[in-house]
């Protein structure tokens, strides 16, 4: 048997040489390239709408000089017990409480409150600033600190910072988010969006649709924040009246000795939609000493009239 193997291989490759083409055997193995499978295409990640935590972690920081601050009467962390620290702890409490869902009622956006006045010149933006300052310093709160009296913004001065975008930015520009206005400082739990560039149309931009979307996103995204609003004084423009229909609470800083009761009345009938008002009295003389500091009185908004709140308002007076 082995000799006719030999022999029929002998003569395979006397053919092959011979330029005979020589079929291979059926049982030759046949290689067939292998065709590779294509990849799945790639599903883009449905997106996800950033939390609070990451948008202030990519946010810009910003430090802020909180021994001036301090020596230009403000309030801040960890100075000596003043008496204007001790005032603005007992302004916050029903703000806080009422923030939260323990006060009298439940307040509805109880976590958007704004500051403003009647009219220029009564304190509000230094009321706000300090209230802001105030509530960081709590263990349990975190504040963002919102400069909307676009057309005279006063916290970019206030805090010695640089020009940038801020509020109307957000407003004109679809493009820019929030962790690109908004400010991380070196007082612990503190955060602001400033009013941004001036813009001719300012006042137009507090009122527009665009703001009132804002706000609704600001209220959702940072609901375990407090949001202060530094706003237009409410005689002069409509545009405080619209962001006070936003609000949960209002605190209208009245100045002693120098506001007009017609004029509390006027601003009070203006933002009647807002569910909780509460008023503080600047300025005021504390009782016997010659000294002037904070007073507050607060309750007014659960069903009374502007005139009943007027008459029925009780204050305590801070000396400073």
């Amino acid at each position: 048997m082995s000799s006719l193997i030999e022999k029929a291989a002998q003569r395979l490759e006397q053919l092959r040489q011979a330029g005979v083409e020589v079929a291979p055997p059926e049982s030759a193995a046949v290689v067939v390239p292998s065709i590779p499978t294509p990849a799945p295409a790639a599903v883009p990640a449905p997106a996800v709408k950033p939390a609070a935590d990451d948008v202030e972690r990519t946010s810009r920081s910003v430090r802020l000089d909180v021994e001036s601050l301090a020596i230009n009467g403000y309030v801040t962390p960890n100075a000596p017990r003043a008496a204007i620290a001790d005032q603005f702890r007992v302004i916050k409490r029903p703000l806080l409480a009422n923030a939260t869902g323990k006060g009298a009622a439940p307040v509805p956006n109880g976590n958007l409150i704004m500051v403003t006045s009647a009219m220029p010149g009564e304190g509000k933006s230094f009321t706000a600033v300090n209230l802001a300052m105030s509530i960081a310093m709590e263990l349990d709160y975190r504040v963002l600190l919102v400069d909307a009296d676009v057309s005279r913004p006063s916290l970019r001065k206030t805090f010695n910072l640089a020009a940038g975008p801020g509020l109307l930015d957000l407003l004109i520009d679809d493009k820019l988010k929030m962790a690109d206005v908004l400010l991380r400082t070196n007082v612990d739990k503190l955060s602001l969006l400033l009013s941004g560039t001036p813009h001719p149309r300012a006042t137009e931009l507090l009122a527009s649709d665009a703001m009132t979307a804002l706000i609704e996103e600001l209220g959702q995204r940072y609901s375990d924040r407090i949001i202060i609003f530094d706003s237009p004084p409410l005689l002069l423009t409509t545009e405080a009246r619209v962001l006070a229909s936003h609000m949960g609470q209002i605190l209208m800083v009245v100045h002693a000795e120098k506001t007009l009761r017609s004029q509390v009345l006027h601003a009070l009938t203006t933002i009647d939609a807002c569910p909780v008002k509460l008023l503080m009295l600047n300025q005021a003389r504390g009782g016997d000493q010659d000294a002037y500091g904070y007073g507050y009185g607060y309750g007014y908004g659960y069903g009374q009239s502007a005139s009943q709140a007027a008459e029925s308002n009780t204050t305590v007076s801070a000396a400073t």
